[in-house]
This record gives C-alpha cells, sequence and structure tokens, in this order.
C-alpha cells in the first residue's frame, strides 16, 4: 500500500514491484529535511545576569538573596594561610570570658561553672550536626569542638586574605560563625565548604547553609561555583520562614552576643607575648603542638604558652 501510495503521488506509471520500491525510496529520500529541523534553542543568557534576576526576584533579607549577591569565582592559592591570622582571643567582646567558653555557655545546657562564672567545668550539648545529645567531657577526653562555620581556611581562599587583621580576628570569633560541636564530627568536615560537606543531620542543613552565607556576605567573601550551585539548589527545597537572624546565635543560656564588641590588636601574638613556660621549646600554635606530637600541653610542660591555653585552665591544645 505504501509502494503504491508513492507511485501514486509521484507520477510513476511503472507496474514493476522492483522499480516502484526504488522509486519510492528514491522519492522519500529527497524530502528536504529542513521541513523537520527542530526549533532552535534560544541562546544562554549569561549566569551572572541570571543571578542578578533570582536576587531581584528573592525576598530582601533571605538566603537566597545574600546568596545571589555574593561573587561566584575560583578558589585562591591557600598560600600564606595560618589560623594564627584569624585570631582567637581572650575576651574579645568585653564580657571577661574567652571565645570558647562563650560558646560553650552559650550551646551546652545545664552547665557547671568554674567560680567566677566563665570556665565550663560541665554539661551538655545536644548537636546541631547530628542529633544526639552526650555530656562534654573536659581536659585530655575532650569531646566538643567549636567549629566555624565558614572555615577559616575556606574564608582565606574565598577573599580573607583581603581583609585586614581586625578584620580577619572579627571572623575568626564571630558568634554566627561559632558553634559547639562534636569533635568528631568537626573533624570529619575539616576545611571543606558546602559543596562537599554537610551536617548529617538533615534537617539542620538550611540554617547551616545559610549561617554560611551570612557570614560571607558579612566579611565580603565570595563562592566557588560548586559552592554556589550546592547553596542554592538546597536553599530552594527549604522553607525560608524556618531560619533567619531570629534563631542565631540560637541555644543555651550564655551571654554570647550576636557581634562582638572589641578591638583587636593589631598583630598577631609573638613568641615573646605568648607567655611560654616551655625554656626552648616553642610551639607557634596548636597545630604545630599537635604534629610534634606534644597536645595536650600542661603548665610546667615544655613548649607551654598561654597563647596555647585558650581558657586559662593550663592544659593548652585540649
Amino acid at each position: 500500500m505504501l509502494g503504491v501510495a508513492f507511485v501514486f503521488l509521484t507520477g510513476c506509471v511503472s507496474t514493476d514491484p522492483a522499480e516502484v520500491a526504488e522509486d519510492a525510496i528514491a522519492t522519500a529520500n529527497e524530502i528536504p529535511t529542513a521541513s523537520i529541523d527542530p526549533m532552535p534553542t534560544p541562546p544562554a543568557e549569561d549566569d551572572e545576569d541570571d543571578r542578578e534576576r533570582d536576587a531581584s526576584d528573592a525576598e530582601s533579607d533571605s538566603a537566597l538573596r545574600m546568596l545571589y549577591e555574593l561573587d561566584v569565582k575560583g578558589r585562591a592559592p591557600k598560600t600564606g594561610y595560618d589560623r594564627d591570622l584569624f585570631g582567637w582571643r581572650d575576651d574579645v567582646d568585653r564580657n571577661g570570658c574567652d571565645t570558647r567558653n562563650d560558646v560553650l555557655r552559650r550551646d551546652l545546657a545545664d552547665i557547671t561553672l568554674q567560680s567566677g562564672g566563665c570556665v565550663v567545668l560541665a554539661g551538655s550539648l545536644t548537636s546541631d550536626y547530628t542529633g544526639d545529645t552526650f555530656d562534654f567531657i573536659r581536659g585530655s577526653g575532650n569531646n566538643i569542638d567549636i567549629d566555624h562555620v565558614v572555615a577559616l581556611s575556606n574564608a582565606w581562599q574565598t577573599g580573607a586574605q583581603e581583609l585586614s587583621y581586625s578584620e580577619r580576628v572579627e571572623l575568626g570569633n564571630d558568634p554566627v560563625n561559632l558553634l559547639a560541636v562534636e569533635s568528631s564530627v568537626n573533624r570529619s568536615k575539616g576545611a571543606s565548604d558546602a559543596a562537599t560537606w554537610l551536617p548529617p543531620r538533615k534537617s539542620y542543613r538550611c540554617e547551616y547553609v545559610a549561617r554560611q552565607i551570612q557570614v560571607k556576605h558579612d566579611y565580603d567573601l565570595w563562592v566557588t561555583p560548586p559552592e554556589f550551585d550546592a547553596m542554592e539548589g538546597l536553599l530552594l527545597d527549604c522553607d525560608q520562614d524556618s531560619f533567619g537572624d531570629d534563631v542565631w546565635p540560637g541555644r543555651g543560656g550564655g551571654d554570647v552576643t550576636s557581634e562582638p564588641l572589641y578591638e583587636p590588636e593589631e598583630e598577631p601574638v609573638s613568641r615573646a607575648e605568648s607567655g611560654s613556660s616551655g625554656g626552648g621549646v616553642y610551639y607557634k600554635n596548636c597545630t604545630a603542638a599537635r604534629n610534634a606530637g606534644a597536645a595536650p600541653v600542661h603548665a610546667g610542660d615544655p613548649g607551654y604558652g598561654k597563647h596555647l591555653d585558650r581558657d586559662g585552665d593550663g592544659i593548652g591544645c585540649e
């Protein structure tokens, strides 16, 4: 039937079946291909224009809005990075307590304080990262780290190199960027960004990423393309009303302010200022002490110094 139809339409009068089939194939091959081409794909708009449009559509106070306002570019080299460039100072908010104990008092429940009201001796933590609740172990068995939500190494490679020392100290001690979490989970995160690590507890991921964006926005840091994609993809699935400024710094009954109020020194602490009591042994920071296998360092031990003992309990690099 198909061969006959082609014979009729093309005007062939041959009755030989073989010739009819050949004529039909030839006719089919002559059909112009332009008639079946798909509609042309419109040119893609510039990514930056897309982000500007998305920013105008997002709520002015949302994490998405702040994300779209961040620069997106590649990671800078880690050259020159040192943890001490961000400080970790005693009494940065002038409340008489060091940053670590400020955060412990804020985030732990049922706390016991040393005489004087600063140093946390005991308490329990319900971890934002896992949802687990456990007792705080102080000293050599320490099981709680203070995590920088935006890892300082990440911050260094996404714009913090361009900050002044005072600004870096503010970033390193900003309560919005600090959380008490399990030491093991904090170490599994390392210096990862949102593209490579998120908290195991899925219900906290929206606030976690929103915190990172808040910090990067406040300190004029940028995000890498994979980091941007991961953040945007997560936030588009989040309930924007479920997190925001009112949830930070969040838990506990401590007196940590939302914004540190202090005037940091202009240069990192020197060896002469560190109060080192270790004779000829000196560790610039806890990383150096750990690399030497000396941590924790007790008062009187070779290499002990006040710059290693954040809470003044006589044990450095706990």
